[in-house]
């Protein structure tokens, strides 16, 4: 496991508090992908900063919800045991096709789309950082990885 920093830069802080307070409201039986969250907080060529950011997310964030954008669940590895992501989605009423995937026109929540406005600006305006720091890794990439928004920002 990698070691988290004490000293998370201010942005990345409050990013990872608002990318985890939108999946924290994508309801229960739906999911959302890297690229709506990257979208519905102005990235919209963010969805590989979402993946790094979720890679970071802590015990009680509904991580399962997040998806890629073909339905796939890319991130299933991070859960520890195979078939685990799946299984919490199963739990929540979701339903796989032949080729393991879910139906995003069907389970799909766009927060851009399903929320108003006001609603989206009240979720991520009461994202607070909490004090977890964040991993060396995500930090190096953010600064670093030529895909990162943020890399001018944090330099």
């Amino acid at each position: 496991m990698m070691q988290n920093s004490s000293t998370t830069p201010e942005p990345v802080a409050l990013l990872k508090a608002r990318v985890f307070a939108l999946v924290e409201a994508c309801p229960t039986g739906r999911v959302t992908t890297y690229g709506w969250i990257g979208k519905a907080l102005g990235y919209p060529r963010g969805a590989r900063m979402i993946g790094w950011i979720m890679n970071d997310a802590h015990e009680g964030v509904p991580a399962q919800r997040v998806v890629n954008s073909k339905g796939e669940l890319s991130g299933s590895w991070a859960f520890g045991q195979k078939g685990r992501m799946r299984e919490l989605l199963e739990a929540e009423g979701i339903e796989f096709s032949g080729e393991d995937r879910v139906d995003i026109k069907r389970y799909g929540w766009d927060p851009s789309r399903d929320l108003d406005a006001e609603e989206l600006q009240q979720i991520v305006s009461a994202a607070t950082p909490d004090n977890s720091g964040s991993s060396k890794r995500l930090l190096f990439l953010l600064q670093n990885d030529p895909a990162s928004p943020l890399r001018e920002e944090l330099q």
